[in-house]
Order: structure tokens, then C-alpha cells, then sequence
């Protein structure tokens, strides 16, 4: 598992955990004020929909995505990036296999 402060964190060495069904969390770098998580989603699985106090970048690394925030559905694919500020509801489901890589402020304490 990642540490809190750590400088360096090979892809290798961040834990894979299930985040649900067909997604599989890594979490990367972080602080207590910034957090770096990598989703890989199979295609057909599902972020339910949520909301948290954390603002959330994701940046869509690979595959194709429908993402919805609050009320509003778009399809968004690699090179895509998105922001859901605190408490707005968001959840996407994978049209094509693929990876997000989303930041948080502050960090997910959930996620460690």
C-alpha cells in the first residue's frame, strides 16, 4: 500500500483493490491535501453515482466513458478531462475498456 509522502511510488508497488464490480483501484502519490488514484474500468462497469466534499479532476487516459454530473451525460474519451467540485453528484459507466486518473483535494482518507 502507498504511504502518505511518499516521494516516489512505482505503478508496480500501489495495492490493486476492487472498487466494485469490473473496477480496479491504485492509489498513487498523496497527501493530506492531494490525492492521485488510477481506475481501471472493464468495459460495462459502473461508478454509481455519488457525491463527496473532495473537488475531483479526472483525466480519461484511455478508453470511452459516459459520465454524468450533476444531471448532465456526456461521452468523454482519452485526452478528456473533467471537474466535479465538492458535493455535485457524478458517476460514469465504461462504454470501452479503459483508465481514469482522477485527483482529489483534499485526499480520500476512505481510500487508505
Amino acid at each position: 500500500m502507498t504511504e502518505k509522502g511518499q516521494r516516489w511510488v512505482p505503478h508496480s508497488s500501489a495495492a490493486a483493490e476492487e472498487a466494485g464490480s469490473g473496477v480496479i483501484r491504485r492509489v498513487l502519490a498523496y497527501t493530506d491535501g492531494l490525492m492521485c488514484v488510477e481506475n481501471h474500468f472493464e468495459e460495462g462497469a459502473v461508478g454509481v453515482l455519488h457525491s463527496h466534499p473532495h473537488t475531483q479532476i479526472t483525466y480519461v487516459v484511455s478508453g470511452a466513458f459516459s459520465f454524468t454530473i450533476e444531471g448532465e451525460t456526456r461521452t468523454v474519451r482519452a485526452g478528456d478531462t473533467l471537474l466535479k467540485e465538492n458535493g455535485v453528484p457524478h458517476g460514469c459507466t465504461c462504454l470501452e475498456e479503459g483508465i481514469l486518473l482522477d485527483i482529489f483535494s483534499p485526499m480520500r482518507e476512505d481510500f487508505v
